[in-house]
C-alpha cells in the first residue's frame, strides 16, 4: 500500500479519502481498447461458429440425417469445449477473446465443466454433484422459466385466434 493511501485511511477527511481512493483505482484498473476487444471477440466467436459449420457440413456430407447432424455437431462442440477447459486452454481463450468465447454452446459447456473441475476436490457428491451448476444454474432456470412464460402467452394467443 502506498504512503498516500495509508495516510488517507487514517485521516478523518472524507474528501481526501475519496480522492486518494479514486487515484488508487485508476492505478490498478487495467486499461483496454474497446475496438480491439470487439475485433478479437468477433474473430474468435466467428471462428468457433465456422468450426461448428465445418463439423456440420462434414457430418451431413456422410449421409447423416439433419437432426442427427445437429445433435452430433453439438456433442462434438461440447466435447471440444470441455477438453479445452480441462487443460486450462478455454480460460486463456476467454481472456483473449472476451465475449467471443461465450458462443452459446461452447461457453455454456465451459461454465459447467469449470465448476466441476473447481469443486472436484470436495468430492463427487458434495463437490461436483452440488456445485456443478453454480454458474450455469441461473441460465438453465431463467431459460426454462422464460420458455414456459412464452409458451403460455403463445397458447393464450392461439386460443384467442391471434396466432
Amino acid at each position: 500500500m502506498n504512503e498516500d493511501l495509508k495516510k488517507a485511511v487514517y485521516t478523518n477527511d472524507k474528501n481526501e479519502q475519496a480522492k486518494v481512493y479514486e487515484e488508487y483505482v485508476k492505478q490498478v484498473t487495467p486499461t483496454k481498447s474497446l475496438p480491439l476487444n470487439m475485433l478479437k471477440a468477433f474473430i474468435i466467436g466467428g471462428l468457433i461458429c465456422c468450426l461448428g459449420q465445418f463439423i456440420t457440413n462434414l457430418i451431413a456430407s456422410s449421409g447423416v440425417s439433419e437432426d442427427d447432424t445437429a445433435a452430433w455437431t453439438n456433442v462434438i462442440l461440447i466435447g471440444i469445449s470441455v477438453i479445452l477447459t480441462g487443460f486450462g486452454l478455454y480460460k486463456k481463450l476467454g481472456e483473449f477473446a472476451g465475449a467471443g468465447s461465450l458462443v452459446p454452446i461452447t461457453g455454456f459447456a465451459n461454465s459447467v465443466a469449470s465448476s466441476a473441475i473447481e469443486f472436484k476436490k470436495e468430492g463427487q457428491v458434495f463437490g461436483i454433484g452440488c456445485k456443478i451448476f453454480t454458474i450455469a444454474g441461473p441460465v438453465i432456470l431463467y431459460g426454462i422459466l422464460s420458455s414456459f412464460i412464452l409458451g403460455v402467452i403463445y397458447v393464450i394467443l392461439k386460443i384467442s385466434g391471434v396466432v
